[in-house]
């Protein structure tokens, strides 16, 4: 709160106030984003009519088109707003308004040229959007008026049912002068003095010392580590600050039956992978009554629902568990992902199965022209009829249909991976052929395959203890404080699966001068003060039964000597081979295995499954694999409600190891260890009696 209220102060921004609680869905929404603004014809009443026609009973507007809404400074024209509203209205079509401030109107760039953010690369160019600086005070002005002047004509349409604030917001790398005094003035609040700050972060290296404060550097050029990471942090506070101001700007109009929610997005391979490095989602969502979330993915024979189970549970975890919105996702997008028969129903029903609320399209009808032409929406170019439409209509009727008993799905999972965007940013300073994110996605893809729920945790998160097991990813900077809780997480009796180069440095990137893994070695019994990059190093024996070729160690190595702990796995190499590489200590009532080596994903599923195994959480449901997924929850009338996938393009079956119930989407009954028939890219869904 100190830091949001600074940000606050230095830019005379207004506060927002705590969010509500979030209204509570009565139905399953299906949606797709609309604009009118961009059709080449006159079509309103026709896509209603088909929307209508396919369960779609929410669409998005808004967002994009800041320079229709307002054409010119303080000229607004809200008419397209207003035909959409009505004719939606008037179908039963629910709407979502999105403030339009990502992308920002010619005359705003011309007039106020600063408000385009200069970065590493210069200053930007108008065009692209999401180009500006979200703390400059004249964008923020004018962000300001177009918010309030729509929000003022629409807030008592009864068409809306809630907010988005933004879209997929990050700082965009903004490091201009402005910024870098606000950076400055954060430091000021942030450190006593500047002896601190230098200690803090070595600042004596390569002569980097700051003697006052108006020699202060810019960030653009910094090679210290703690500094730039700090600097890193600096800017996603600007997110959650400037998404908390905007909230608090909407909150004054939406009435309490309306929620505010945001379309958060994840890195990015080709399409959504792994944690957002720009963006401390756990925080930024404290302002929100619902996370939204943007999932893309492969398809056709790439599709493995692992993105789509991963981004429900990234944002799931940004409201303490709470069901969730799918703000975007893909009907067709880019030509390489338009889906098989019968995928768009099986991604449809994966969203829901992590607890999504909402399905939403981006977009409805293809774009005709500029940056956007061959990312296809639910209609293709010519505005017709098509296969993909004959398939949303078919999901519209079971959401429809079903939503008394799919709406509301509540998890309660006993696995949690805990990330760290500060470990992401400081790990990312130095190359050591390790990427944070595909190390995350190596240890959370095995819990997905063999059917373990999951869910993600951050710093910030209150309760390890519900865990039986938390695995931790390339810890490479935290507090003591952490450190300690995963101590504690331990002797209390959890075990805790933690990987190489974890706890190595502090909040601040300075490296513990304790053995490492600095901070950890008690609790996981070992210690090392030496790795390196191995070079035909292998995994003594066959501890993990994979395939030689798999049983080797790539890109970093730590040398391992235990103190209390049980060697599982040594080194195969003629000098390095007296050194651990995999190690499991009982401590307290818990036990903590502790990976010493980057490996292959074949043995990283061996170590997760034994963990699962350990932890007394290998059950029924992990009879079934991948490409058979299955996933399960409460719904709102306190029936168990389990989902059935089959990422395959052949038939499949897989054995139904519950209480007797009703498969919703044909209903019929089920009986316990009956087997249960799935079609290529199939799914059902068995609620308990």
């Amino acid at each position: 709160m100190r830091k949001l209220l600074l940000a606050a102060l230095l830019l005379g921004l207004p506060l927002a106030r705590a969010s509500a609680q979030a209204p509570k869905m009565d139905r399953l929404l299906y949606g797709v984003a609309y604009y009118d603004e961009y059709m080449p014809y006159e079509r309103l009443d026709k896509d209603v009519a088909m929307m209508k026609a396919a369960g779609i009973n929410v669409v998005r507007i808004a967002e994009s088109t800041w320079s229709t809404l307002e054409p010119q400074e303080g000229v607004f024209d809200f008419s397209h707003v207003d035909r959409v509203l009505d004719a939606m209205h008037k179908a039963g079509i629910r709407v979502i308004i999105g403030t339009p401030t990502y992308a920002i109107p010619t005359w705003l760039a011309r007039k106020y040229p600063d408000v385009l953010a200069i970065t590493s690369r210069g200053p930007n160019q108008y065009g692209v959007r999401q180009n500006m600086d979200i703390s400059n005070p004249d964008f923020r002005r004018h962000a300001e008026a177009v918010i309030r002047a729509l929000l003022g004509h629409v807030k008592n349409h009864p068409a809306i049912i809630g907010y988005q604030v933004d879209n997929e917001t990050k700082a965009y790398g903004t490091a201009g002068p402005a910024v870098q005094k606000l950076f400055v003035q954060h430091m000021q609040q942030k450190f006593p003095s500047l002896d601190a700050l230098n200690k803090a972060y070595g600042l004596a290296y390569w002569s980097n010392r700051i003697n006052t404060w108006e020699d202060f550097p810019s960030m653009v050029g910094t090679i210290n580590a703690s500094l730039g990471s700090e600097f890193s942090r600096f800017q996603r506070q600007l997110v959650t600050d400037y998404l908390a101001w905007q909230a608090g700007l909407v909150r004054e109009y939406k009435r309490p039956d309306q929620f505010i929610t945001h379309n958060f997005d994840l890195s990015w391979r080709g399409y959504s992978f792994g944690i957002q490095p720009d963006v401390d989602h756990f925080a930024a969502a404290k302002a929100l009554d619902v996370a939204g979330i943007d999932i893309y993915h492969p398809s056709q024979d790439q599709l493995t629902g692992t993105e789509i189970s991963f981004g429900g549970d990234v944002t799931r975890g940004m409201k303490g568990g709470q069901n969730y919105l799918v703000l975007e996702t893909e009907a067709q997008g880019f030509p390489q992902w338009l889906p098989y028969p019968g995928q768009l129903r099986l991604q449809a029903f994966s969203h829901l199965a992590s607890g999504a609320n909402m399905v939403e399209y981006w977009h409805w009808s293809s774009i005709h022209n500029s940056a956007e032409t061959y990312w296809k929406g639910v209609l293709s170019h010519d505005l017709q009829p098509n296969t993909i439409y004959d398939e949303t209509k078919t999901i519209g009727r079971d959401f429809q249909r079903l939503s008394p008993q799919l709406v509301n799905l509540k998890k309660a999972n006993k696995v949690a991976i805990l990330f760290s965007n500060e470990a992401l940013t400081a790990e990312g300073w130095f190359a050591n052929g390790l990427d944070y994110n595909q190390v995350l996605r190596s240890f959370y893809d095995p819990l997905y395959r063999h059917n373990v729920g999951c869910d993600m945790v951050d710093p910030s998160s209150p309760d390890l203890g519900k865990y039986s097991l938390v695995i931790v990813p390339m810890l490479y900077a935290a507090p003591a404080s952490l450190l300690t809780r995963l101590e504690q997480y331990v002797q209390a009796g959890g075990h805790l699966l933690v990987t190489y180069r974890s706890g190595f440095s502090d909040e601040n990137v300075q490296v513990r001068t304790t053995p490492q893994p600095g901070g950890l070695s008690k609790v996981c019994g070992v210690t090392y003060d030496q790795f390196t990059a191995p070079e035909k190093v292998g995994l003594q024996g066959e501890a993990y039964q994979v395939a030689a070729a798999e049983n080797q160690v790539t890109a970093w190595m730590e040398l391992l000597t235990p103190t209390t702990a049980q060697v599982l796995a040594r080194y195969e190499h003629p000098v390095w081979g007296k050194y651990a590489a995999i190690t499991e200590n009982r401590y307290g009532k818990g036990v903590a295995t502790y990976v010493g080596c980057h490996t292959s994903d074949a043995v990283v599923d061996k170590l997760v499954t034994n963990a699962v195994r350990q932890a007394g959480l290998w059950g029924a449901d992990q009879e079934a694999q991948f490409p058979l997924i299955t996933k399960t929850g409460l719904n709102q009338r306190q029936k168990p409600v389990h989902y059935y996938f089959n990422y395959s393009a052949a038939p499949a079956a897989v054995r139904y190891p519950h209480g007797a119930g009703k498969e919703l989407l044909a209903g019929a009954t089920v009986a316990a260890g009956q087997s249960l028939q799935l079609a290529p890219w199939g799914v059902q869904i068995v609620e308990e009696k």
